[in-house]
């Protein structure tokens, strides 16, 4: 999935589509997030409003919003929502993939913020991870081994497309591949 950099077009997409959201379950298990949010763009004026209009009926009426500078290229003052006006903050110590959410009347969420162009199957794991009841992981160590799952997953897949391109050719007893021709006959012994 590719970022939205035309700020035009992710005003028009942002209100026809629903935030990309997992929740954390009411229980008395506290932990580190509140779940995740998977924005469709680095853009918050046309992402936040999806992810306030999510949030209105489960949580309250969100109010502010902080976030770290280096993930998002503008953080506007402020953003309008469904008849209210969203005042977003940032710091430069918050968490770079974490999302503060504060209501005047219910309280403070974190969730785990999913970059845009992030593979489907890799958002998936993360919206599970993020939440988990009563989890100690933060946004840094869940994005750190999704890293790691990634990437170990990529080269699994490169492991087998080179045994394919190599037309499933053996290895010789040195780490050598290994030709139709070279391999022993029956009876016969490694030259």
């Amino acid at each position: 999935m590719t970022a939205t950099t035309d700020r035009a077009t992710s005003r028009v997409l942002s209100p026809t589509l629903p935030a990309r959201l997992s929740l954390t379950p009411r229980t008395t298990l506290a932990g580190q997030l509140d779940g995740a949010w998977w924005p469709r763009s680095r853009d918050l004026e046309a992402e936040l409003p999806a992810l306030a209009d999510a949030l209105d009926e489960p949580w309250g009426r969100i109010t502010r919003v902080t976030v770290n500078p280096t993930r998002w290229p503008v953080i506007p003052h402020t953003v309008p929502v469904a008849g209210h006006t969203l005042h977003v903050g940032w710091f430069a110590e918050q968490d770079p993939d974490k999302l503060i959410l504060l209501s005047g009347t219910v309280g403070r969420w974190d969730l785990l913020v999913i970059p845009p162009e992030t593979a489907p199957a890799a958002a998936a794991r993360l919206m599970t991870a993020a939440a988990i009841p009563g989890s100690v992981l933060t946004a840094r160590a869940l994005m750190a081994a999704e890293a790691v799952i990634g990437g170990g997953m990529r080269d699994a897949r490169s492991r087998v497309e080179d045994w394919e391109s190599e037309g499933g050719a053996c290895m010789s007893p040195f780490g050598n591949l290994v030709g139709r021709r070279s391999l022993p006959l029956p009876g016969n012994t490694w030259r």
